[in-house]
């Protein structure tokens, strides 16, 4: 990428768009990967553990942040928070993995949600984060929207399917490793439309009463 929209959006003289999405599909292949061996009775720590095995099995070069595996109460977290108690996984329970592995030096970053049992409203939870953050890309991709306006959307779209939405959480910059060393901030104060392959759109709800919550993340690109 020779030419950026803004300061906010610099890269690397590495970075390449193709290479930032094969990235962001293996994160996704891992994160399905870890998923998949999530099960009641485990702890925190311990599905954390497997994850990072995981993610070394398939060759992440490194974290550009931490895996992240939250259990119940916990879904309540931001990035920044530490998880509360030991949390074991339920039998109906509600539960998220967030992770940002580097891959052929370009940053991924995926995170979804995720059930056990038959509680509906968690079932619910997992469901309505993943089509808000939908609704909201698709608003991205119909037109020059900015970040700004994307998470206004989202505060009204979270309203309407019936859930809490956490604005401490407004998406961030990814890039070529490291994109730290580019202020990208918050995508929803980024008063310009996203550039593809640049900017995480992601969404954490709670329910309005209950103590938990659901998240999803991925590239806009």
């Amino acid at each position: 990428m020779s030419t950026t929209l803004s300061p906010r959006e610099a890269v690397g003289a590495s970075y390449d768009l193709a290479t930032i999405k094969a990235a962001q599909a293996k994160s996704w292949e891992a994160l399905n990967a870890i998923a998949a061996q999530v099960r009641p009775g485990m702890a925190e720590a311990e599905a954390t553990t497997m994850g990072k095995g995981v993610l070394a099995e398939m060759g992440m070069e490194l974290a550009w942040h931490p895996l992240l595996i939250r259990f119940g109460e916990n879904t309540l977290k931001i990035f920044s928070d530490r998880s509360e108690g030991t949390a074991v996984l339920g039998e109906n329970d509600i539960w998220f993995v967030d992770m940002g592995p580097v891959f052929d030096g370009h940053e991924g970053d995926a995170g979804a949600t995720f059930t056990t049992g038959n509680d509906a409203e968690m079932q619910a939870c997992a469901r309505d984060v993943k089509v808000l953050f939908d609704t909201v890309a698709t608003l991205w991709n119909g037109g020059a929207v900015t970040g700004e306006t994307l998470y206004e959307a989202a505060r009204a779209e979270a309203e309407k399917l019936g859930w809490v939405i956490n604005l401490d959480i407004q998406g961030h910059r990814v890039g070529d490793y490291p994109h730290s060393v580019h202020n990208g901030g918050k995508l929803g104060q980024f008063p310009e439309a996203p550039t593809p392959g640049l900017w995480i759109l992601e969404m954490q709800i709670r329910h309005p009463t209950r103590s938990f919550g659901a998240f999803y993340e991925d590239l806009l690109a």
